[in-house]
């Protein structure tokens, strides 16, 4: 009797290993749960070339085994570019060294304004390491339309002139360089700093 209860014990504790390992196994080998919007199909971020505010060419491509946080905005902005902004400053002091290997872009969707003094001086009150790009509208445009970037000027009356409502969305382009994901504005800082750690621990290609 007494071994036949030995037995059963260890039946018992090798099935559940079993289920443990199995469990396990599955666990590891599924995709992670990303919070931000999941772009599928897997793709390549459309072709980006502009200008830094400081004059240097920026070609996307360069940026291979970084992650990418691309933003669409103006200066004038009066709440949610310098709210978005702001949440990328906190992620970038969050990832610690990570941040590294964190590019944040902002894009300007009000050139006639933005002039690259001006963009400099706003995304610098962020971050030293952001970059905000410009360019003749024609580029502007190419770029805006292969992002699906929703730009319309709104005449006010104020003395800070017109505003520009555009799609306030993060693009996060992989350190593959495949658009991957988007976060809506209002989406909190921790989910997407979950999701850019996510982004970061995976293999550069």
């Amino acid at each position: 009797m007494k071994d036949l209860s030995k037995r059963n014990l260890l039946w018992g504790g090798l099935v559940f290993g079993l289920i443990f390992a199995i469990g396990l196994w599955q666990a590891l080998s599924q995709p992670p749960s990303f919070r931000g919007a999941l772009l599928e199909p897997l793709l390549p971020a459309p072709p980006l070339q502009l200008q830094t505010s400081t004059g240097e060419p920026f070609d996307l491509q360069d940026y291979r085994g970084k992650v990418v946080l691309i933003f669409f905005g103006y200066t004038s902005c009066p709440d949610v570019c310098p709210t978005t902004l702001a949440e990328m400053r906190l992620l970038q002091a969050n990832l610690g060294a990570d941040a590294a290997d964190l590019q944040v872009v902002f894009i300007t969707v009000d050139p006639q304004r933005d002039t690259p003094e001006r963009l400099t001086t706003y995304v610098q009150r962020f971050s030293p390491q952001f970059l905000a790009l410009t360019g003749a509208e024609e580029a502007l445009q190419t770029v805006w339309d292969d992002y699906g970037i929703f730009r319309e000027i709104q005449e006010v009356d104020s003395a800070a002139g017109y505003l520009v409502a555009h799609t306030a969305r993060v693009y996060a382009v992989d350190k593959a360089g495949n658009l991957r994901l988007t976060f809506a504005f209002g989406t909190s800082a921790e989910d997407i700093q979950h999701d850019v750690q996510i982004l970061l621990q995976e293999a550069t290609p």
